[in-house]
């Protein structure tokens, strides 16, 4: 079964420095349709306005994945760790028994844009973890690179779950092929650019869920660069 998530209808936040658009149900956007999909609990497309962020917050028992797709995030946390990441970074956070934390958009005239996925870990109450790793753009041109995995397999940041994800950059009429599995589920976030994929076209902040089948899921670029990341997950 494959299931469509419009962009224009996800729940959205705005403050002023914050725009946010909630693929599933998160703070005060409550949608019982939508609390998740699996073990994926949250999708936030967030726009930071200039030179504004997060306060110090807590999060506990939970793994958050960052993915920039426009200028620059600044983060910091109680563990002692400072850093920058931009596109091409993937930053991993296993919150275990509580970490707390800031985010801001450093740049004094330009937004910051950004996509953070939460995932439910299979185990809880565990010291908690901080990694970052930039990836080349080769990485992703034109194919699958797997980002995250339980196993840190091929380079990968790990995670505490038995999930992957894969981020392409797809040029135009380029595609890529990605095995489905009626014992796994796949989600596919569109982070920019547009694609078809399997006969449906989708655009930027749109989604797609994807459960009990089998075969190919082909990709294909629609714009001249199309970002997206598969989340593979088990079906149960």
């Amino acid at each position: 079964m494959l299931e469509m998530r419009p962009r224009n209808e996800r729940g959205v936040t705005k403050l002023g420095w914050l725009n946010s658009s909630h693929t599933f149900s998160f703070a005060d956007y409550y949608d019982p349709e939508h609390m998740g999909f699996g073990q994926l609990r949250a999708i936030n497309d967030d726009i930071l306005a200039p030179n504004k962020g997060f306060k110090s917050h807590f999060h506990k028992n939970m793994e958050i994945i960052t993915l920039v797709s426009k200028g620059w995030l600044e983060y910091k946390d109680n563990l002692g760790n400072l850093s920058t990441i931009s596109s091409g970074d993937v930053q991993r956070i296993s919150a275990g028994t509580g970490i707390i934390h800031c985010e801001k958009n450093p740049s004094l005239s330009s937004s910051s844009r950004f996509l953070q996925i939460w995932i439910l870990p299979n185990k809880t109450n565990f010291t908690p973890e901080y990694e970052k790793k930039t990836f080349k753009s080769e990485n992703f041109l034109n194919k699958l690179c797997l980002i995250v995995s339980p196993d840190a397999k091929n380079g990968s940041l790990r995670i505490y779950q038995d999930v992957c994800i894969y981020q392409s950059y797809l040029q135009s009429e380029k595609f890529v092929h990605y095995h489905m599995r009626p014992s796994r589920k796949l989600w596919l976030q569109i982070i920019q650019g547009a694609v078809e994929a399997n006969s449906l076209y989708l655009k930027q902040g749109d989604g797609l869920s994807i459960s009990k089948e089998a075969g190919l899921l082909r990709i294909k670029g629609s714009e001249d660069k199309n970002i997206f990341v598969i989340i593979d997950l088990p079906s149960r």
